[in-house]
């Protein structure tokens, strides 16, 4: 292919335009392929980050394909590109693959396999756009700095996340979608041949750009490669830490990634303005939300978000603007890139995999924090510490153990003076006040600092987390979530996330057998689960989507055939295994139990196999949307009996999802009823049933006027694989 040369006039707006371009598609896919992975994968938090694994793993590749392709000829380097981004449209339209996990195959490690094999030669052609689109920059216009192109660079790749979730995913298809990126990719091709076509004629590349900065030592590409790591697997940790208790859609995913690219366009733009603010105020901003954020923040959930994101933000910027300023000649752009994007993908390989194996807890979210406080460039607040600490060494050391001995007592009081209530005491209060201002005071020493730090996130709340990890089976850590058990004199909880799934009050064996919660005989579950035997006579076939604490069991009766659909098996250890709860042991002695995703297995059924589902999926507040799909709730009437009964669980703090389940009523010919139901010593709880019998609704309406019929919403979709949107369904909005 004969590449043409353009006028030298139109050169940076060109390159521009492609880079922005590039950058725009490649992080419009990654939502998007999450999307498309729903329905098979689920909804589980971890889902999002083996993908954003893939992302980083990918976007190494591309970076050090960047930097090997940087030793060619300008002319040459263009033609191999353009090969690369020809070989990669074989995977055209993009989509995810039918690659089915094999029995026993951890998520962990099939997920990723699936995304690399489906996106992989596509993602990598275009993730190496950046760096090298920066490199043919410097060639074709030498004498100006590529630099800044990083910032339009990651300016792009803001604008693409956030085009997602508010523009493409409410207003298309998802094999629209597919359309969309693929004339896209089409599109970006025909700029990157016009980019190459700027590149001087084939001669040795040294005498174009000779490289004659000095390499840098091992101490500033490690340096290189930390700055990166930090707020890469702290992005991370914030996703998790937001998606866990919301719902697991695009929207709440891409937010923790779309703020921590803006953090480049801000700390590699030419005014530097903002990015030393910023960077000034990041390590007051970690002293104060690290600690906050530590203690979980149950109560206020949505300032708890606000909080972590801005937090990242504040990390992201400081930490990046720390990477501008180590930055090299234009001559070692490739390398530089690629130890950032080392760090990156070392930062994903932390958060995603190596932490939920070696922690029962979110433990890398303070340590990452803890990190940040060490490596964010400090500025001394006041000029008389400026002078204490920058005086002679030995003074600086008896300073240090000073801070230090300090911190270690008012933690020690801290934890001493430690009460039964939630709230501190005033002498609590005192000492963490006392906390904060000496790390306020130490800005500007990193060490001194750290020791702060450490003691804020540990007197905040962190020694409550230490304290639960100590005690034996009181938490448990899976791919899927964080499980913690609390145990009263009275009563037995678990919890995900900061939502109870199950309670199980202990003293007699009556007490032991109650159903509690949202499962009460009361609710609309457990009026249907007493309706069974009029219903469907005394061989009753029930499916329950969840198994939590194993409660529902505890409705079962001799001559019926139960069985429970689980994802996750640690759920099935602490229900059944752990001794922990005892609802399947006393109830259900033997339950069959299915363990892999509802919607999978399900679909495995022969037809007319259930006369009641009950689907009670929750993944502490996440709402698992695959499961709540056109597509679903047809494979569900399939499995039931004519008769057949749906008991949807809708309860939700953030998320009204009557309209969804109505939509998907009507649009499959289904009859429903909700229930609202609040009574003291039980969960306030909504269920809808569900059933193409309208005499079978009527039974439940007759045994308590309180059903009412399902409330739909004017003009809502709905959700199926291909469309989905829940914007219009968040509560406040």
């Amino acid at each position: 292919m004969k590449l043409l040369p353009r006028p030298r006039s139109g050169v940076r707006p060109l390159f521009v335009v492609t880079i922005l371009s590039s950058a725009f598609l490649l992080f419009l896919v990654q939502p998007m392929v999450a999307r498309m992975a729903l329905p098979r994968l689920g909804g589980a938090p971890a889902v999002w980050n083996s993908a954003m694994l893939v992302y980083q793993a990918l976007l190494l590749g591309g970076y050090a394909y960047a930097h090997w392709l940087g030793r060619l000829e300008p002319r040459l380097q263009g033609r191999v590109h353009l090969g690369v981004l020809l070989i990669a449209a074989l995977w055209l339209p993009i989509g995810l693959g039918g690659l089915q996990p094999g029995p026993g195959v951890p998520p962990a490690f099939w997920v990723p396999w699936l995304f690399v094999l489906s996106i992989g030669p596509l993602f990598f052609a275009v993730s190496a756009q950046s760096p090298l689109l920066q490199r043919w920059f410097s060639l074709a216009c030498k004498g100006q700095d590529p630099y800044a192109l990083y910032a339009a660079s990651n300016l792009g790749s803001f604008a693409g996340l956030i085009a997602y979730p508010l523009l493409v995913e409410p207003m298309m298809t998802l094999f629209n979608q597919r359309i969309l990126w693929s004339s896209g990719y089409i599109l970006l091709g025909l700029l990157v041949a016009l980019c190459a076509g700027t590149l001087p004629r084939d001669r040795p590349l040294q005498a174009v750009t000779p490289v004659t900065s000095a390499p840098p030592g091992r101490k500033r590409i490690a340096h290189w490669i930390l700055l990166a790591f930090v707020p890469s697997g702290l992005m991370l940790a914030t996703s998790t830490y937001i998606t866990t208790d919301i719902v697991a859609m695009p929207l709440l995913w891409v937010i923790p990634l779309a703020l921590y690219l803006l953090s480049f366009t801000i700390a590699f733009a030419r005014d530097r303005t903002a990015a030393d603010i910023q960077t000034r105020i990041a390590p007051i901003a970690i002293l104060l939300f690290g600690g906050i954020l530590v203690s979980g923040m149950p109560g206020m959930p949505y300032l708890g978000a606000i909080m972590a994101l801005a937090l990242l933000f504040l990390v992201s910027v400081a930490l990046h603007t720390g990477l501008y300023r180590l930055r090299p000649e234009p001559d070692r752009l490739t390398g530089f890139y690629l130890a950032m994007s080392f760090g990156g993908a070392l930062g994903g390989v932390f958060s995603a995999l190596v932490a939920p194996m070696l922690f029962d807890w979110t433990y890398e979210y303070p340590i990452l924090i803890l990190a940040a406080g060490v490596l964010t460039p400090h500025a001394y607040m006041f000029a008389p510490l400026q002078r204490a600490w920058q005086g002679n060494p030995q003074r600086r050391r008896i300073l240090l153990w000073a801070v230090a001995l300090i911190i270690a007592a008012l933690v020690a009081v801290v934890l001493l003076d430690h009460t039964t209530g939630d709230a501190p005491s005033s002498l609590q209060q005192a000492m963490l006040l006392i906390v904060v201002a000496v790390g306020v005071l130490a800005i500007g020493t990193p060490p001194a600092f750290g020791f702060a730090l450490v003691g804020v996130l540990i007197a905040f709340g962190g020694y409550q987390a230490i304290a639960i990890s100590l005690e034996p089976g009181a938490r448990t850590r899976s791919y899927f979530g964080i499980y913690t058990v609390h145990s009263t004199p009275t009563e037995q909880q678990l919890a995900h996330g900061t939502t109870v799934h199950g309670t199980q009050l202990r003293g007699s064996p009556q007490r032991e057998r109650t159903p509690t919660a949202y499962y009460v005989p009361g609710s609309g579950v457990g009026q249907a689960m007493q309706a069974l035997p009029v219903l469907y006579g005394p061989r009753a076939r029930v499916g329950v989507v969840g198994l939590g604490t194993g409660t529902l069991a505890c409705y079962a009766r001799p001559g019926q055939d139960w069985r429970f659909y689980e994802i996750d098996p640690a759920i099935v250890r602490i229900a059944r295994d752990s001794g922990q709860f005892s609802f399947l042991s006393n109830c259900l002695p033997d339950p069959k139990i299915v363990i892999g995703d509802a919607r999978v297995n399900i679909a495995k059924q022969r037809t007319d196999t259930l006369d009641l589902l009950a689907l009670d999926a929750f993944s502490s507040d996440s709402v698992p949307m695959h499961l709540m799909t056109r597509e679903a709730f047809d494979s569900y009437a399939r499995v039931l009996s004519p008769r057949g009964l749906l008991l949807v669980h809708i309860s939700n703090r953030f998320l009204d999802l009557e309209p969804v389940v109505a939509a998907a009523a009507k649009a499959g010919g289904w009859q429903a009823a909700t229930l609202f139901y609040s009574a003291p010593g039980a969960t306030m709880s909504q269920w809808i049933a569900l059933s193409r019998d309208p005499a079978t609704i009527r039974v439940l309406q007759a045994r308590d006027a309180a059903w009412k019929p399902t409330r739909g919403r004017p003009g809502f979709v709905p959700w199926s694989d291909g469309y989905s949107s829940i914007l219009p369904l968040v509560k406040g909005l």
